[in-house]
Protein backbone atom coordinates (compact mmCIF):
# COMPACT_ATOMS: atom_id res chain seq x y z
CA UNK A 1 0.00 0.00 0.00
CA UNK A 2 1.09 3.37 -0.65
CA UNK A 3 1.92 5.41 2.18
CA UNK A 4 -0.36 8.26 3.29
CA UNK A 5 -3.42 8.95 4.97
CA UNK A 6 -6.33 6.37 3.92
CA UNK A 7 -9.80 6.72 5.24
CA UNK A 8 -12.25 3.86 4.05
CA UNK A 9 -15.87 4.79 3.47
CA UNK A 10 -18.98 2.29 3.17
CA UNK A 11 -21.90 3.94 2.10
CA UNK A 12 -24.90 1.71 2.94
CA UNK A 13 -28.22 1.64 1.64
CA UNK A 14 -31.02 0.87 4.11
CA UNK A 15 -33.35 -0.91 2.33
CA UNK A 16 -35.12 -1.69 5.33
CA UNK A 17 -36.14 1.91 6.36
CA UNK A 18 -37.65 3.75 3.43
CA UNK A 19 -33.75 3.84 1.67
CA UNK A 20 -32.35 6.29 3.90
CA UNK A 21 -28.49 6.53 3.81
CA UNK A 22 -26.45 5.14 6.53
CA UNK A 23 -22.59 5.79 7.08
CA UNK A 24 -20.47 3.66 8.20
CA UNK A 25 -16.37 4.47 8.54
CA UNK A 26 -14.47 1.18 8.11
CA UNK A 27 -10.72 1.51 8.49
CA UNK A 28 -8.15 4.52 8.98
CA UNK A 29 -4.30 3.88 8.44
CA UNK A 30 -2.27 6.93 9.49
CA UNK A 31 1.42 6.15 7.43
CA UNK A 32 2.15 9.97 7.28
CA UNK A 33 4.69 9.12 10.29
CA UNK A 34 7.58 8.04 7.22
CA UNK A 35 9.26 10.99 5.98
CA UNK A 36 11.84 11.81 3.41
CA UNK A 37 14.99 12.24 3.86
CA UNK A 38 14.15 16.49 4.69
CA UNK A 39 11.59 15.62 7.23
CA UNK A 40 8.68 15.92 4.83
CA UNK A 41 5.87 13.30 4.64
CA UNK A 42 5.65 11.13 1.89
CA UNK A 43 2.40 11.43 -0.13
CA UNK A 44 1.04 8.13 -1.67
CA UNK A 45 1.70 7.45 -5.26
CA UNK A 46 -0.31 8.80 -8.04
CA UNK A 47 -2.22 6.52 -10.16
CA UNK A 48 -5.99 5.82 -12.28
CA UNK A 49 -7.63 4.49 -8.76
CA UNK A 50 -6.09 7.29 -6.68
CA UNK A 51 -7.30 9.73 -8.65
CA UNK A 52 -10.95 8.56 -9.28
CA UNK A 53 -10.93 8.13 -5.79
CA UNK A 54 -9.54 11.55 -4.75
CA UNK A 55 -12.90 12.50 -7.19
CA UNK A 56 -15.12 10.63 -5.28
CA UNK A 57 -13.90 12.13 -2.18
CA UNK A 58 -15.02 15.23 -3.25
CA UNK A 59 -18.69 14.18 -4.58
CA UNK A 60 -19.29 12.76 -0.79
CA UNK A 61 -18.45 15.99 0.70
CA UNK A 62 -20.48 17.59 -1.83
CA UNK A 63 -23.30 15.30 -1.31
CA UNK A 64 -22.74 15.78 2.53
CA UNK A 65 -22.09 12.58 3.63
CA UNK A 66 -18.80 13.30 4.59
CA UNK A 67 -17.11 16.58 6.54
CA UNK A 68 -14.84 18.60 4.30
CA UNK A 69 -11.07 18.48 5.94
CA UNK A 70 -11.30 22.07 6.31
CA UNK A 71 -14.57 22.65 7.19
CA UNK A 72 -16.37 21.96 10.86
CA UNK A 73 -19.74 20.39 9.66
CA UNK A 74 -21.08 18.83 6.58
CA UNK A 75 -22.88 20.91 3.70
CA UNK A 76 -24.67 20.20 0.80
CA UNK A 77 -23.80 21.28 -2.83
CA UNK A 78 -26.28 19.63 -5.55
CA UNK A 79 -24.66 21.32 -8.47
CA UNK A 80 -21.13 20.52 -7.28
CA UNK A 81 -22.04 16.72 -6.36
CA UNK A 82 -23.45 16.94 -10.34
CA UNK A 83 -20.52 18.25 -12.10
CA UNK A 84 -18.25 15.57 -9.66
CA UNK A 85 -20.00 12.92 -10.74
CA UNK A 86 -20.61 14.21 -14.28
CA UNK A 87 -16.48 14.12 -14.61
CA UNK A 88 -16.44 10.72 -13.40
CA UNK A 89 -19.09 9.51 -15.59
CA UNK A 90 -17.25 11.43 -18.43
CA UNK A 91 -13.77 9.27 -17.35
CA UNK A 92 -15.50 6.34 -17.67
CA UNK A 93 -16.74 6.82 -21.88
CA UNK A 94 -13.19 8.18 -22.28
CA UNK A 95 -10.88 5.52 -20.83
CA UNK A 96 -13.14 2.90 -22.08
CA UNK A 97 -11.30 -0.25 -23.04
CA UNK A 98 -8.03 0.93 -21.39
CA UNK A 99 -8.38 0.28 -17.95
CA UNK A 100 -7.94 -2.72 -15.84
CA UNK A 101 -10.54 -4.68 -14.69
CA UNK A 102 -10.06 -3.71 -11.08
CA UNK A 103 -9.95 0.36 -12.16
CA UNK A 104 -12.93 -0.73 -14.28
CA UNK A 105 -15.03 -2.08 -11.45
CA UNK A 106 -14.10 0.76 -9.34
CA UNK A 107 -14.91 2.85 -11.44
CA UNK A 108 -18.30 1.59 -12.24
CA UNK A 109 -18.98 0.50 -8.80
CA UNK A 110 -18.47 4.35 -7.53
CA UNK A 111 -20.27 5.52 -10.34
CA UNK A 112 -23.34 3.57 -9.83
CA UNK A 113 -23.44 4.29 -6.10
CA UNK A 114 -22.79 7.92 -6.54
CA UNK A 115 -25.88 8.50 -9.18
CA UNK A 116 -27.79 6.80 -6.68
CA UNK A 117 -27.13 9.42 -3.80
CA UNK A 118 -27.45 11.75 -6.19
CA UNK A 119 -30.60 10.63 -7.32
CA UNK A 120 -32.40 9.86 -3.38
CA UNK A 121 -30.89 13.71 -2.24
CA UNK A 122 -32.00 15.62 -5.02
CA UNK A 123 -35.90 13.68 -4.35
CA UNK A 124 -35.26 14.71 -0.86
CA UNK A 125 -34.47 18.26 -1.37
CA UNK A 126 -37.26 18.78 -4.14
Amino acid sequence: MNPGLWVSQVLILDENSGGGMEKEETTREASFAKKDGHGSATLPGINFSTFILSLNSSALVHLGIITAPDAREKSVNLSLAKQTVDILGMLDDKTAGNLSDDEKNLLANMLHDLRLMYVKLKEQTA
